[in-house]
């Protein structure tokens, strides 16, 4: 479930920023949503791999190298997509990469942190509390 919730946040980000940029351009949602699903599969499967091999140039950088990965994962999933998803250039990725990770930040911390925390007492039964710690469940 959290996964699908993602996926969808993702999406609105991609949306939100595809309109922000003029360099960027999703025919629609069913095209956002792919791209969500194909940048999920890429983040998780080639981003590590190109993360390790250019350490050192992103530790010289101070990190800032990642940007760069980022901006190459994004390439590729308009490679990938074809004509549901372009992107004009390497530095339109690169704005791409940056407004998605802020608009995905804002919205994790908006809905997930808005969740009350759970915790499992010895019995296995799930406990809500409130902000104040007092239990509610």
């Amino acid at each position: 479930m959290q996964f699908i919730v993602k996926l969808f946040l993702n999406s609105l980000a991609v949306i939100i920023a595809s309109q922000i940029l003029p360099g960027v351009h999703v025919n629609d949602w069913s095209d956002a949503i792919l791209l969500a699903a194909v940048l999920a599969v890429l983040n998780v499967s080639i981003k590590p791999i190109i993360v390790f091999f250019t350490l050192p140039f992103t530790l010289f950088s101070f990190g800032l190298f990642l940007l760069v990965i980022n901006a190459c994962i994004i390439l590729i999933a308009d490679w990938i997509l074809g004509t549901g998803f372009e992107v004009d250039g390497f530095w339109w990725a690169l704005a791409f990469s940056i407004i998605l990770s802020i608009l995905n930040s804002l919205f994790e911390r908006l809905v997930i942190k808005s969740k009350p925390p759970q915790t499992e007492n010895r019995d296995g039964d799930m406990q809500i509390f409130d902000k104040d710690g007092n239990r509610i469940a």
